[in-house]
């Protein structure tokens, strides 16, 4: 909100630079923190500080980009923008690689006593050159040329109310195939006793899957529309969701698992791909940046951070594994209406 207000006002280059700025800075605490035998409970209260910066970057960082993305490339919007999302697909299939090596080469003491620490030194690296990068970037056009809003989170919340719900709405499908992504192999090692190391193996295939594929959905959408894929996407998985589950269920074997997990990252891309286009359509250029981040951080935390809540409830009331794939399935009703009030109201492609 704060992030996507200062893009908006000040410009997507400079909001771009604060927010890896923000993000470096909360990884270096987390990579130097004490432990909890140096320094007691500061332990975590300092652990709890460099996620909560790492946070506020993050729920900057969609708007700003993916604003600065589509301002650049304005005859190739979805395919630049879905860089964005193919972006995460690295970040994923990183995370699991590290996992998967750091869980198969040390030792259960090692990894807690110091393994952890090693992907965010790694981070600590890496954050300077990007940071480089940003900082030689020129500011888009488009903002340029646009009237500045004195108060971007006021318009928003007041004037482009429906377009923050419409949008929020739209983001369903996309939040909750990255939660079931990242979900499955915890549910995977804990009711269907898949080994662990199998478990990262699968978000490594769903990782690749993301990044290849996203950007040939991005270019796809260029062609026929984000908000027409977004619906073919949002329809498949509300078909599929509850099939894949039981397969699993049926079956619980290594083939099978990697197979759900690769289907639920074909999902992810053929929606997740086009819906930063889509976003940047719903919001005029003045408060775009603020528009689209808002948008995205209300839609990942009420349908994302209440998945587990949900999640929890419909397995005690229902005794099903399967119940998961309930959830997916009302998420997709949710994006299918957002989309479709996109389309008529706001005349999303």
């Amino acid at each position: 909100m704060f992030l996507g207000s200062y893009g908006d006002r000040h410009g997507r280059k400079k909001a771009l630079t604060v927010t890896l700025a923000l993000m470096m800075v909360g990884t270096l605490i987390m990579a130097i923190a004490p432990t909890h035998a140096l320094v007691g409970a500061w332990a975590g209260i300092i652990i709890l500080i460099s996620r909560l910066i790492q946070g506020f970057s993050a729920g900057g960082e969609f708007g700003t980009a993916t604003t600065f993305l589509v301002e650049t490339a304005p005859h190739r919007k979805a395919y630049y923008a879905s860089w964005q999302v193919a972006a995460q697909g690295i970040s994923m299939f990183l995370a699991s690689a590290f996992g998967f090596a750091l869980f198969s080469w040390l030792s259960k003491d090692q990894l807690y006593s110091w393994g952890w620490r090693i992907p965010f030194i790694l981070g600590i690296f890496i954050g300077p050159v990007g940071l480089y990068i940003r900082s030689r970037l020129t500011e888009t056009e488009e903002f340029e040329r646009s009237e500045k809003h004195a108060a971007p989170i006021r318009a928003v919340f007041s004037t482009h109310l429906g377009r923050l719900l419409t949008a929020s709405a739209s983001i369903g499908v996309a939040t909750i195939s990255i939660y079931l992504i990242l979900y499955m192999p915890t549910f995977a090692v804990k009711s269907l006793h898949v080994p662990a190391s199998a478990a990262y193996l699968g978000g490594v295939v769903a990782g690749l899957v993301i990044l290849v594929g996203t950007p040939f959905v991005g270019s796809l959408a260029d062609r026929v529309g984000p908000a027409r894929l977004m619906l073919w996407a949002a329809v498949a998985a509300l078909v599929v969701a509850w099939p894949l589950f039981q397969l699993l269920i049926s079956a619980p074997t290594l083939p099978v698992f990697i197979l759900v997990i690769t289907v639920l990252g074909v999902l992810c891309a053929l929606y997740f791909g086009p819906l930063p286009t889509l976003l940047t359509e719903i919001f005029p250029i003045n408060v775009r940046t603020t528009g689209v981040g808002v948008a995205y951080n209300v839609g990942v935390t009420v349908m994302g951070g209440l998945a587990p809540l949900v999640l929890t409830w419909l397995l005690g009331i229902t005794h099903a594994l399967s119940a998961p794939s309930f959830y997916y399935m009302a998420v997709a009703v949710i994006s299918l209406i957002g989309l479709a009030v996109a389309k008529r109201r706001y005349h999303a492609r």
